[in-house]
């Protein structure tokens, strides 16, 4: 490799992985490596999937150690692919949200004296107040949630304060059931750390701060105040630890860029980093997801997976119980909007499965005949009603309702005359609802998010995503790209998005890049929208807006949400 140029440092630490990839200024990857923590340290630490489950209670959690003795191992895999570290200018990276790593009054002491003869996992387990680290899948946590959730009267309050309602996963619940299970661990810790914030720390020999964009994910932080929650911090620490457990979470480091530090000489000496490279603000995956295209405001991600998360950067906040607000990782005044939705591609499959098998290799060829062939709503002429559905084989999260099918019909005019159907329709309709179903309930929970400046252009076009950008295996299939594209519109189009299996490590390194070589007041977006190449990493599969096709969606909007209404009354009920 060329002895020239800076290079910048990205992570993933995520839940069965740690990914590490090495860029250029004009965003090229120099070099990459990873460990996988089941192939690697399965038999040593007992996980499988990266974590230790404890069915009993419902905890799952990781042991801290194991992502120590990752960071080396992955660092040395960098130094035997002659990776030149000592180019590295700046560090930064993703890492799975939600998670808390729990330090001891050791910790700053320990971490400022590493030695490089030594490895992480030898020197910093007396660092740490707890071995494990409660991983997202941890579900805990109930009574702590309706505790969370009536503190400030309501769920819809939480939401508008922290950006989401209560959740299992949510890193101020954990904080309060282990204050609670295990007291004297608690009054032992110092400082609590994000796990991205627990990485940032590794690197900089100190404790580092929580990202704006992380700390989203607690139900602690106070999105529109800009501070901790008072009364959320008195619920999870009592009335008199309210100032220990603020001094346990440290300030929120609320710039996305700069440096906070440089990188700790432990780093230098063992793997030849530069005594000048920078560590900058750690995130969470989500955020980093969205710094991986990058995404400009009110363009939109769609991961078609097996579940299915729906991603849209806005300035515009207005948050609900049903979904979740997180500051924008690098740009104040703009959030990131999200959605979660469990029946996503094994829903699509249950559909697929009960319609013919078709004779070629594709398993999606008869599915995507009828997908495309039935039109849209199945409205054929004036007059025929339009067909509307909920297609949930597991419980869903957004909206909260079980496991179950329903089918309606209403007036495709103007949505009124809503109806169960009496019977179930062809199976080949089916189809086609099912993709329409999904796509309604995105549009419909982001439709207030798309009305502000620029949603439309010069007002010819009704308020939309500017860019839908598709991600994971369903983004593959043309019949599913058409019908969400038809649904939600787009301005400019459908994209198929490919960044590889790295766009959090991606994320990390393109937000470390902004955050070292960014010039005044230039943001992330002008900075890496200059760098950034679409060639290879997007291709457009689908027009989005269609004239008459858009708003005939639009008309049946308000029939979905009743449709959803009348499903959870009937859910209350039984």
């Amino acid at each position: 490799m060329a002895n020239e140029g800076p290079l910048y440092l990205g992570f993933d630490l995520s839940t069965q992985q740690l990914k590490a990839i090495v860029i250029a200024s004009d965003l090229s990857v120099v070099s990459d490596s990873k460990v996988d923590f089941d192939g690697d340290f399965g038999s040593k630490y007992g996980i499988k999937k990266g974590v230790q489950v404890n069915e009993a209670e419902g905890e799952v959690f990781a042991p801290v150690a194991m992502w120590l003795e990752a960071l080396d191992l992955v660092l040395s895999r960098l130094q035997e692919k002659d990776t030149p570290l000592n180019r590295i200018r700046g560090i930064s990276g993703s890492c799975q949200q939600h998670g808390s790593v729990y330090w001891s009054r050791d910790a700053e002491t320990l971490l400022s004296g590493l030695q490089p003869d030594k490895a992480l996992v030898d020197q910093l387990t007396g660092a740490l107040s707890h071995p494990y680290a409660p991983n997202w899948q941890d579900h805990s946590t109930q009574a702590e949630c309706d505790q969370y959730d009536t503190q400030l009267e309501t769920a819809e309050r939480l939401a508008q304060v922290t950006g989401s309602s209560a959740h299992h996963r949510f890193t101020g619940t954990q904080i309060m059931r282990l204050r609670r299970k295990l007291p004297e661990m608690y009054t032992a810790t110092s400082r609590i750390s994000l796990v991205s914030s627990f990485l940032a720390s590794l690197f900089l020999g100190s404790v580092a701060p929580m990202d704006i964009s992380d700390v989203c994910g607690m139900n602690l932080w106070d999105i529109p105040g800009k501070n901790w929650s008072e009364p959320l911090l008195e619920l999870t620490a009592g009335k008199d630890g309210v100032c220990e457990l603020r001094n346990k979470l440290g300030e929120v480091r609320q710039d996305g860029g700069g440096s906070m530090g440089l990188i700790s000489s432990y780093f230098i000496v063992k793997y030849g980093f530069s005594p000048k490279c920078g560590i900058a603000p750690f995130t969470g995956d989500n955020p980093a997801t969205i710094l991986a295209l990058p995404l400009r405001p009110l363009d939109a991600i769609v991961s078609l997976g097996t579940s299915t998360t729906f991603l849209m950067i806005t300035p515009v906040y207005k948050p609900d119980p049903s979904y979740h607000f997180f500051n924008h990782p690098t740009t104040p005044g703009q959030y990131m909007f999200m959605l979660c939705y469990k029946n996503g591609g094994l829903a699509r499959e249950k559909v697929r499965d009960v319609l013919p098998k078709p004779e070629g290799p594709d398993p999606w060829a008869t599915f995507n005949q009828h997908a495309l062939s039935t039109l849209p709503l199945d409205v054929k002429s004036t007059g025929d009603p339009a067909k509307l559905g909920l297609y949930f084989y597991l419980p869903e999260i957004v909206p909260n309702i079980r496991a179950g099918t329903w089918r309606y019909t209403c007036d495709s005019v103007n949505g009124s005359s809503l109806t169960e159907a009496s019977a179930p329709w062809p199976a080949e309709t089916d189809a086609r609802v099912i993709i329409e179903s999904q796509a309604l309930s995105m549009r419909l929970r982001s439709q207030k998010l798309v009305q502000g400046p620029g949603a439309a252009v010069a007002g010819e076009l009704p308020a939309q995503p500017r860019r839908i950008y598709l991600v994971g295996g369903g983004s593959l299939n043309p019949a599913i790209s058409q019908v969400i594209g038809d649904v939600l519109g787009g301005i400019e189009g459908v994209y198929k998005l490919d960044v590889g299996g790295n766009a959090c490590a991606l994320g990390g390194a393109y937000k470390a890049v902004w955050a070292f070589e960014r010039a005044g007041g230039e943001t992330f977006d002008e900075l890496i929208g200059k760098r950034w190449k679409e060639d290879g990493a997007i291709r457009k599969v689908g027009d989005g807006y269609k004239e008459g096709v858009f708003e005939k969606y639009g008309n049946v909007l308000g029939a979905f949400g009743q449709l959803e209404e009348r499903t959870l009354e009937v859910a209350r009920n039984t």
